[in-house]
C-alpha cells in the first residue's frame, strides 16, 4: 500500500486549503482513512478519520466544524478540506490507512493512542503552514 499526500502549503489565518491523499494497493473492501497531523516538538495526533463502507466521519474536538473529510466515487483519492485555519493548525499533515476498522468509526476519537496504533499504512506526509 502506498499512500501519497499533497495540497499542503502556506495560509492565512481563516483561509482554506484542501489536501488530498492518493491511495494504491488496497485491496480490503472495508477499511478506514485517516489523517493526523504532527506539529514542531509535538506528538502525532489523529484529525479525522473515513469509513470506506458507509462515508461515515469522525473529526478530533478542534477541528470539528472547519475540517471535512471525503472521498470521490472511487474512494480514492481522500480529501481534507480545511476551512478557517488557526496558527494552531500548522503541521505536518498525514494520510493513514487502518486495513481492519472498528464497527463504529467514531471509536477512534476515545483516544489518540489507541487511534494512531490502528493505522497500518501511512504516508509521509504534506506541510501545513498557517501565518497570521
Amino acid at each position: 500500500v502506498q499512500l501519497v499526500e499533497s495540497g499542503g502549503g502556506l495560509v492565512q489565518t481563516g483561509g482554506s486549503l484542501r489536501l488530498s491523499c492518493a491511495a494504491s494497493g488496497i485491496t480490503f473492501a472495508d477499511y478506514a482513512m485517516c489523517w493526523f497531523r504532527q506539529a514542531s516538538g509535538q506528538e502525532r495526533e489523529g484529525v479525522s478519520c473515513i469509513s470506506s463502507h458507509d462515508g461515515t466521519t469522525v473529526y478530533m474536538d478542534s477541528v470539528k466544524g472547519r475540517f471535512t473529510a471525503s472521498t470521490d466515487n472511487a474512494k480514492h483519492p481522500v480529501y481534507l478540506q480545511m476551512s478557517s485555519l488557526r496558527l494552531e493548525d500548522t503541521a505536518a499533515y498525514y494520510c493513514a490507512v487502518d486495513m481492519e476498522p472498528p464497527n463504529q468509526i467514531q471509536y477512534y476519537g476515545l483516544s489518540q493512542r489507541t487511534w494512531m496504533e490502528a493505522m497500518d499504512f501511512w504516508g509521509k506526509g504534506t506541510l501545513v503552514t498557517v501565518s497570521s
